[in-house]
């Protein structure tokens, strides 16, 4: 029986500013997320240390493994290759072709710059233009991932400015590389697609070696710190790497090529991942309710992403949750009750007669306005402790009301959004053929 989290209602309030007044826009103070450390590892109940420093370890001399590949292929003294490109990864990578297009020069060279971007993990990084110029030899394996909006002990500070995204799940990384070079191989037999089979087959040892014992997926591996660590539902990157283990482990298709024992491999490594979405869908007062943008790997309790990303019930990861797992075949009633639990909740936060307006170039910006008959919208974040939206700020500060927020960031983050209508739409189909409840 999966094992839900409590939450319970301090868990937010332990991070109040007790200086500040009642009234006070600001209600509280983001706490950066936890690495996975020995340190914590040593901390678990003894059954679990074994397996979490397993795969430390494991994180640990593959990073080192990536970083000699990489100095191996430079020449000290030499003046080091430009970063790669910046662009729109998925865009270069189209997915909705037909299937003779895979088979075009235009696709193949598209395939040819994927393997040449595939780190020594059998990763990629995000942000690559993937459409145009192959990776040279000692050129990085990433484009600048940093942001250009760092402050003081910021959570997004990298361990290594050097050394940072080089594998993640981020910006749908790594899972739109595994689709496109399947759709390309299944589109060139014989010899001429054998690399392209290559490099998707240890794309998959990737996703099974970064996967958590518990199953869940980190947004960085090997791992790089802080809230890169956490299980991160952020981008799906959870339910998009769960989707390609169990399309792999059919065999069928454009994976029939793939090993039976790397497809048994596979289908269990998505059976842990469903195990991990039950077991952190948040419980409060003993009703379960949505998901937080990410987890705690150790603990699994809701965790801040960047500063402004605070510790919350997360709208758009939820909605991405519910359709996938409305998604499965044959659910057990531990995923019905999971999913009713779930619409029910974000049915009961839809917020109307209210609209989100404006823009950048609008006067006093991006804004919450009444507007009858207006709806249904849902703040991107909801508290814990009070079911109501939260924002948060550059400074780590959270607040109550949208409008508190600097400009900068009311305009450059999907503070309210329709995105779970979609899913509720989906849900009232679903649910004719599925009763409520265990």
């Amino acid at each position: 029986m999966v094992r839900p989290i409590i939450v319970t209602l301090r868990l937010l309030l332990l991070s109040l500013i007790a200086a500040v007044p009642l009234h006070a826009a600001v209600i509280g103070t983001s706490k950066p997320a936890e690495s996975i450390t020995a340190e914590r590892i040593a901390q678990l109940p003894k059954k679990d240390r074994a397996v979490w420093t397993t795969y430390l370890q494991r994180s640990e001399k593959q990073r080192l493994a990536d970083q000699a590949a990489l100095a191996a292929e430079r020449t000290p003294g030499a003046p080091e290759p430009t970063i790669p490109k910046e662009g729109f990864g998925t865009r270069s990578m189209p997915l909705d072709r037909t299937p003779d297009w895979y088979a075009t020069p235009e696709a193949r060279r598209t395939a040819d710059v994927i393997v040449s971007f595939q780190t020594p993990a059998g990763g990629w990084s995000k942000n690559l233009d993937m459409g145009t110029t192959p990776r040279q030899r000692g050129q990085s394996y990433t484009t600048d991932n940093i942001s250009k909006h760092l402050g003081p002990d910021d959570f997004d500070t990298p361990r290594d400015p050097h050394w940072n995204y080089v594998g993640t799940l981020d910006n749908d990384a790594t899972t739109t590389q595994l689709r496109f070079l399947a759709l390309v191989s299944a589109s060139t037999p014989g010899p001429e697609g054998d690399p392209y089979r290559a490099s998707f087959l240890r794309g998959i040892r990737y996703l099974l070696a970064a996967q958590f014992p518990n199953g869940g997926w980190p947004q960085v591996w090997p791992l790089e710190g802080g809230y890169h660590d956490a299980i991160t539902f952020n981008d799906n990157a959870v339910t998009q790497a769960a989707e390609v283990l169990t399309a792999v482990s059919t065999g069928t298709g454009k994976y029939a090529f793939i090993p039976a024992d790397l497809r048994k491999q596979a289908a269990a490594s998505a059976d842990r991942a469903l195990a991990n979405i039950l077991a952190t869908q948040v419980v409060i007062h003993g009703h379960p309710t949505i998901w937080a943008q990410q987890h705690d790997a150790l603990t699994l309790a809701p965790v801040a992403g960047r500063n402004f990303e605070p510790v919350a019930l997360a709208t758009g990861e939820s909605a991405d949750i519910l359709l996938y797992l409305m998604h499965l075949p044959n659910p057990s009633p531990q995923v019905i009750a999971s999913i009713h639990a779930a619409a029910t909740w974000l049915k009961n936060a839809a917020i109307y007669g209210e609209d989100w307006t404006g823009g950048r170039n609008t006067p006093g910006g991006r804004h919450l306005e009444a507007k009858p008959g207006a709806g249904p919208i849902w703040s991107r974040y909801y508290s814990i402790e009070t079911g109501k939206p939260i924002f948060g700020d550059r400074d780590k500060t959270i607040h109550d009301d949208v409008s508190e927020l600097s400009l900068e960031r009311r305009n450059g983050y999907a503070w309210y959004g329709t995105g779970p209508q979609q899913a509720l739409a989906a849900y009232a189909d679903w649910s004719k053929a599925h009763a409520s409840g265990i």
